[in-house]
């Protein structure tokens, strides 16, 4: 494979018509090329990193063959000796699309201390250790991309820059004209606490304070998506004032979760069984939010269809619920903690508390 440092023929655009977008992401190691290339990703473009440059052509090429109009490459001095085509690939590349290459650099100091912090060893650095082989390494790399970076249409430093502001900055530069910036996805899911909480829940709120509607004839058999039960939890005091302080919080909180970055937010509200009272106040909720800050919601409600029982010993009320008292003078003396009640003294209820 040679080094692509021969002229190539300028590529023909796609047959259809549509300009392709090639972003070519290119920079400094450490200076966040990964976390542009991602948020490409998110842009919808396709993306190909450590392209050797004899490549690129015929990878542009390819993606336009199937549909693909956006396209992201990442060339760095990993391509070892296929850097010195570089700049003729992109030239190849040029006629009837629209190429930008963004390069990405920072200082010295932060590209040392980011691969202290992550243990990973400077691609260019053959030998040697400590800060000043680090050092070489980087000193060496500005230098092979001086060709790169004089071509470049958009130069970031990302000095001073997060992982989550260097994200934003991309997708505001390189963000597509029709192209939506993507959005936070917020998840609501009511469940039952004595099915266990959801793994994946960023926030958790607990409404078993709340009147169970378990309780009222006529309600246990039906959910909260059921409106005699909504009507019977909203005229609750607690329940309006829960929503209110919550409703609040929410608004205050998932718009900057959104502007930090963040993907995804899942918002979990459970009661006892995650069939009543949960499912009501999800619903309000996530309607809510989503008038008020124009996000994304979703509302699971993971336990509503569930139908409980449990078999509790009648006389559990003299401990927990549920649960057989122990003499615990005998325990400590050996002997064997009493036997449970025979079946005929045990009494069928509703599981819910």
């Amino acid at each position: 494979m040679s080094g692509g440092g021969d002229p190539q023929p300028p590529a023909q655009p796609p047959s259809d018509g549509a300009t392709s977008r090639v972003v070519v992401v290119t920079g400094l190691s450490g200076a966040g090329k990964s976390t542009a290339l991602h948020a490409l990703e998110d842009l919808g473009f396709f993306c190909v990193d450590n392209l050797p440059t004899s490549l690129v052509r015929p990878a542009v090429e390819a993606c336009e063959a199937g549909g693909i109009t956006r396209i992201g490459l990442g060339i760095d001095v990993r391509v070892g000796s296929f850097l010195a085509g570089a700049t003729a690939a992109l030239d190849s590349i040029r006629v009837g699309r629209d190429v930008v290459i963004l390069f990405l650099d920072a200082s010295d100091e932060t590209l040392l201390r980011r691969f202290s912090e992550t243990r990973r060893p400077h691609p260019l650095t053959t030998g040697g250790s400590g800060a000043i082989a680090m050092l070489d390494g980087v000193l060496l790399e500005r230098e092979r991309l001086a060709s790169l970076r004089a071509r470049a249409t958009i130069e970031l430093d990302t000095t001073r820059l997060s992982t989550h502001d260097l994200r934003r900055v991309v997708i505001e530069r390189l963000r597509p004209t029709k192209v939506d910036v993507p959005r936070m996805s917020t998840r609501f899911i009511s469940f039952g606490y004595k099915y266990g909480i959801p793994l994946d829940a960023d926030l958790l709120f607990d409404v078993r304070f709340l009147d169970n509607p378990y309780f009222v004839h006529g309600l246990r058999e039906l959910t909260g998506n059921d409106e005699p039960v909504r009507e019977y939890i909203l005229k609750n005091a607690d329940a309006l004032e829960f929503i209110s302080r919550t409703e609040g919080l929410l608004s205050f909180c998932m718009p900057r979760y959104a502007s930090e970055g963040k993907s995804y937010l899942t918002i979990g509200i459970g009661c006892t069984g995650g069939r009543h009272r949960s499912v009501v106040l999800t619903n309000v909720l996530s309607d809510s939010l989503r008038r008020k800050t124009g996000l994304p919601i979703t509302v699971v409600h993971r336990d509503v269809a569930r139908v409980s029982s449990s078999v509790v010993p009648s006389g559990a009320g003299e401990g927990m619920a549920g649960t057989p008292s122990v003499d615990l003078r005998r325990v400590q003396q050996g002997a064997a903690a009493p036997e449970s009640r025979p079946a005929s003294d045990k009494s069928v209820t509703g599981g819910e508390r």
